[in-house]
């Protein structure tokens, strides 16, 4: 299995909080078709070293940046310049079902109406992103997003009509202007939608972002890891009583289908998200995305204009990662889901694993003793999820 990831780095105004690249100006907009094309066809040939020809994409993730602002014609396009070039599987873009092909899309909820909803859906996308962040109108405009609460709520319902049946829902929290009670009423409201999965994040300090600098001035500070824990813990008390798994220290999701008449899969994790964490190949495409493949990571410039640029030949960097980068990563990654860091992945790693592992076990042990880690009969670590928001830490304490 592996994943391709499109970066569309437009929006069409910056929200205070967002690190992502992403560019407001639309000089650029035109000049993206070609750009990705030049890009597509440089690196048809990615999963190749790894895979022989006849292994398949299974997930296609389309994020930002803000891809609804752009024509459904040009995400068409890029699509159509998608499949030219790599192995989908036979069902792809024709189902529902995550495990036989994963297409996302991120979205903005004023970006959607009836027809986008529908045109999304001519497309072969079967999972919609939205960030909603928040259902108070207060904070949506302290956060410069450019929707309200009742929009998020409209668009919900139109991806609903339009026969999406696997849509995850954004939520933030831990800012000053965010009260307890505000964060229970948006819990509630998101369990009151039913998404199949949610998405929530504490708000941090991107580097580059107008919080920043509203940081550097001393107009902002973040609230106490106090006040965050015990918001933290309602996100998880108040999904688990809807019948939301935590399978990742952020998200949550429901089961899926099971009935004779309907897909045989078993939650609607995100399939493509998911495959970061277990360290699956994937290909990034598009100015500022990531692409990871046996031990070599890259990335791409976050510049637009050289991206667009038909005279820049090197629009990348990369990395090969050593054998303590490797080991770490998979500590790290596997950690913060429900199904822990296995110590046979952990054992694998490479020739020098057993002495990362001597190195790793008394640490594992110390931390068995307060109850922070425990390891299954399966011979996976795992942190408890009611300690999922130290988790931090633990996996600092724990690299070799």
């Amino acid at each position: 299995m592996a994943g391709i990831y499109l970066h569309i780095p437009f929006c069409n105004s910056k929200c205070i909080y967002c690190g992502f690249y992403s560019v407001v100006s639309k000089d650029f907009r035109n000049k993206f078709i070609p750009a990705l094309k030049r890009e597509i066809l440089g690196r048809r040939n990615f999963f190749s070293s790894l895979y022989p020809s006849d292994r398949l994409v299974k997930t296609l993730y389309i994020g930002g940046g803000t891809p609804s602002v752009l024509d459904i014609s040009i995400l068409k396009e890029a699509i159509s310049l998608l499949r030219d070039e790599f192995s989908f599987p036979a069902a792809a873009f024709q189902t529902d079902n995550p495990d036989e092909f994963e297409f996302t899309v991120e979205v903005n909820p004023d970006d959607i109406t009836p027809d986008y909803a529908h045109s999304l859906r001519q497309l072969g996308v079967n999972r919609v992103s939205m960030g909603v962040q928040s259902f108070q109108d207060t904070h949506l405009k302290w956060m410069c997003r450019r929707h309200t609460s009742l929009q998020a709520v409209e668009a919900f319902n139109t991806l609903r009509c339009a026969g999406f049946r696997n849509i995850s829902l954004d939520l933030i929290f831990g800012f000053p202007l965010m009260t307890e009670i505000e964060w229970a009423d948006n819990l509630d409201k998101v369990v009151s939608l039913g998404p199949e999965h949610i998405s929530a994040y504490q708000l941090g300090i991107d580097p580059g972002t107008p919080l920043e600098r509203l940081a550097e001035k001393g107009r902002f500070s973040l609230p106490g890891d106090e006040t965050c824990e015990k918001m933290y813990k309602t996100l998880q008390s108040r999904l688990a009583e809807a019948g939301y798994f935590q399978y990742e220290v952020s998200n949550f999701c429901l089961k899926a289908p099971s009935s004779d008449n309907q897909e045989h899969f078993k939650d609607y994790r995100s399939r493509h998200n998911s495959s970061y964490w277990k360290r699956i190949p994937y290909l990034g495409l598009g100015p500022g995305a990531h692409s990871f493949i046996g031990r070599h990571r890259e990335w791409n410039f976050s510049n637009v204009a050289s991206y667009c640029s038909p005279d820049i030949v090197e629009i990348r960097e990369g990395e090969s990662l050593s054998p303590e980068d490797i080991f770490n990563e998979i500590l790290m990654l596997g950690l913060r889901t429900a199904d822990g860091a296995a110590l046979e992945d952990l054992r694998q790693s490479s020739p020098q694993s057993s002495l990362f592992i001597s190195d790793l076990l008394p640490k594992v042990h110390h931390f068995q003793q307060s109850g922070l880690i425990s390891i299954d009969k399966a011979g996976a670590i795992k942190i408890p999820p009611e300690h999922f928001f130290i988790s931090d830490g633990i996996i600092r304490d724990l690299f070799v």
